[in-house]
């Protein structure tokens, strides 16, 4: 049965994507075919997690070519954790799409477009998941980019198309290096399989294994975002339609951290960067936070809030512990939850406010309670303000890192302790700004809210306002509580991710059930 369900992860996403390109002229069709389509990958997710948790990891290979000559797809409780926390945030972005959609007559995301190239998008993602060998994953990853092009420039701005360029000559840059790679890994193995390359690459010389590691590990730092890769970032995302910025903050950056955290553990775990993660993990942290303390608007400081909260998820696969590979899991699952949350909760701000700046905002808590307490639950959660998720991802990672209790180690827990407070000081003065002061305190203050007041034929003014439609409030309050089961649930979602790392860092069993006759 797991082996069945395997393959439709990614299958079921690209028929949707065909049945919706077909459907083009059918709006409501559409939305039914890619909210189905996206339903149905929850709920196989979340069975291969449960398989998974009780059996195992499962391997399937396509067309019946066993490994490493055929395709292998391989789900391990890594793989199914990250599928599943996948799956859900897509859909709650589309079901928050769905409602911009309607409410803007799809002027920012034209439904012929925007949903065929969505699921495409998804079935990328799932498709980098579960690959068993490097060059799956490397169709995984331009699935998702050829798709991500698409999502950037939707609606065709001049600012759109300018981020559009930038984003799409480092995607490529990535993508030469990743395949680079692989063909030097292939030429110094025989094979880009990924079990069988825990073998094969211990037993080159060190020289050329670290020469294989980092141009590996350019190409996947590049598409995580991890200093100084992540330059291109923050003038790449804010620039997309809100739900577009809310999938590529929450979910895109995530898939560069999972490849990096599966190399590390699988590929290379006898070549030992710990010193280099360390140093760089630590660097992502501060410089992220700092450049987002020079922002005034919000869409820009959170991409700096994204670019430095990366730096954590280094820090722990740097450790190298098996508490430290789980409590990054742990972190990361937070992290996909809390920053698309916060993302769709800019775009609902940016509908009320008509801005997105702190200087050009103020009264929104008056306004609308509701999105007040939207923001400021994933704001306190990125922040790490307990008892929420944030503060126990990040608490485990500094229990880990002192465990190991280095002075590196120990500095680099301390600049990511530095980089909570300053996330929490940012987040907490632009709440502040644009909800709890009074509109009147606004210095020039301009409202978009203008520009739809009309003259009526007998003289009477009617004022037309800019309302949260119901879907997309919805959505946004799902996946805050979402985060706020992700605090309620630690407890067994630590034991999870635990069991996950144990796996990594003990690969024997990835391994023989990859190939039950030896890797030689």
């Amino acid at each position: 049965m797991t082996a069945t369900l395997v393959p439709l992860v990614v299958l079921l996403p690209l028929i949707g994507s065909a049945c919706t390109l077909i459907l083009g002229g059918n709006r409501r069709l559409q939305v039914m075919v890619s909210t189905a389509t996206l339903s149905a990958v929850v709920v196989i997710a979340a069975v291969l997690l449960a398989l998974t948790q009780a059996d195992g990891p499962t391997v399937v290979y396509l067309g019946a070519w066993d490994a490493p000559f055929g395709i292998t797809l391989v789900v391990d409780r890594l793989s199914a954790i990250m599928l599943l926390i996948s799956a859900i945030m897509l859909l709650g972005v589309l079901v928050y799409s769905i409602g911009q959609g309607v409410a803007d007559r799809h002027r920012e995301t034209p439904v012929s477009i925007f949903h065929p190239t969505y699921l495409i998008l998804a079935a990328g993602v799932f498709d980098a998941f579960i690959a068993g060998d490097l060059f799956n994953l490397y169709v995984g990853f331009e699935i998702l980019l050829s798709a991500s092009y698409v999502l950037l420039t939707l609606s065709g701005t001049g600012e759109r198309i300018r981020a559009g360029v930038t984003y799409i000559i480092v995607s490529l840059v990535s993508s030469l290096f990743f395949l680079s790679a692989i063909a030097l890994i292939y030429g110094a193995t025989g094979t880009v399989n990924i079990a069988q390359l825990s073998v094969r690459i211990a037993e080159l010389p060190g020289s050329v294994q670290l020469i294989l590691h980092l141009v590996l590990l350019i190409a996947f730092g590049i598409k995580a975002a991890v200093f100084p890769l992540s330059f291109w970032l923050p003038d790449s995302y804010p620039t997309a339609p809100a739900p577009v910025t809310a999938v590529f903050a929450g979910l895109l950056t995530k898939v560069g951290v999972y490849a990096i955290l599966r190399s590390e553990t699988t590929i290379f775990r006898e070549n030992d960067l710990g010193t280099l993660f360390l140093v760089v993990g630590g660097l992502t942290m501060l410089i992220g936070i700092l450049g987002a303390l020079a922002q005034a608007d919000i869409k820009r400081l959170l991409s700096f809030t994204l670019v430095s909260h990366i730096g954590y998820m280094i820090f722990g696969i740097g450790l190298g512990t098996e508490a430290a590979i789980a409590a990054t899991i742990f972190y990361v699952v937070h992290h996909i939850t809390v920053q698309t949350t916060l993302f769709l909760s800019t775009g609902l701000i940016e509908r009320i406010g008509g801005a997105t700046s702190m200087t050009r905002l103020g009264g929104l808590l008056k306004l609308s309670p509701l999105l007040g307490v939207l923001f400021f639950i994933p704001a306190m959660n990125l922040g790490g303000i307990p008892p929420f998720s944030g503060f126990l991802g990040k608490t485990a990672l500094f229990l880990a890192g002192a465990q190991v209790g280095t002075p590196l180690v120990w500095v680099v827990v301390a600049i990511g302790a530095l980089t909570s407070l300053i996330t929490l000081y940012a987040l907490a003065r632009f709440w502040n700004m644009a909800f709890w002061r009074g509109r009147d305190e606004v210095e020039g203050y301009t409202s978009e809210l203008l520009s739809s007041v009309q003259e009526a034929p007998e003289g009477a003014t009617i004022v037309a306002t800019r309302t949260m439609p119901p879907l997309m409030l919805v959505a946004t309050t799902a996946l805050v509580v979402v985060s706020v089961l992700l605090t309620v649930f630690a407890g067994p979602l630590f034991d999870l991710t635990t069991a996950a790392a144990h796996g990594l860092l003990d690969p024997s069993a990835y391994v023989s059930l990859v190939f039950p006759g030896g890797v030689r």
